[in-house]
């Protein structure tokens, strides 16, 4: 099994930043790509930014520009810096990661972390 653990959320005010980490932990041989979505109450998941295991990244126009993803693939951990955060962002972020394991591919979620960003 593959274990998701992200951490870093809470309450930040317009204008301010956060930095959300999520580490895989479990029978892994090895990460393709790392993933963070967002939901928001009443909307459904979204993605907000996507790295593949080489270092491309991808984002949601919505966050280009202000978010960052970044991953270190010695730890299995991927980040994601969130600066100029909008009362929009608000939502529980969750990463996913598509790892190889002893029992073949998996795609595993993390429990999320909550952001709430007050205007």
């Amino acid at each position: 099994q593959v274990q998701l653990v992200e951490s870093g959320g809470g309450l930040v005010q317009a204008g301010g930043s956060l930095r959300l980490s999520c580490a895989a932990s479990g029978s892994i041989f090895s990460i393709n790509a790392m993933e963070w979505y967002r939901q928001a109450p009443g909307k459904q998941r979204e993605l907000v930014a996507a790295i593949t295991s080489g270092g491309s990244t991808n984002y949601a126009d919505s966050v280009k520009g202000r978010f960052t993803i970044s991953r270190d693939n010695s730890k299995n951990t991927v980040y994601l810096q969130m600066n100029s955060l909008k009362p929009e962002d608000t939502a529980v972020y969750y990463c996913r990661a598509n790892t190889k394991t002893s029992y073949g591919s998996m795609l595993s979620w993390g429990q999320g972390t909550q952001v709430t960003v007050s205007s």
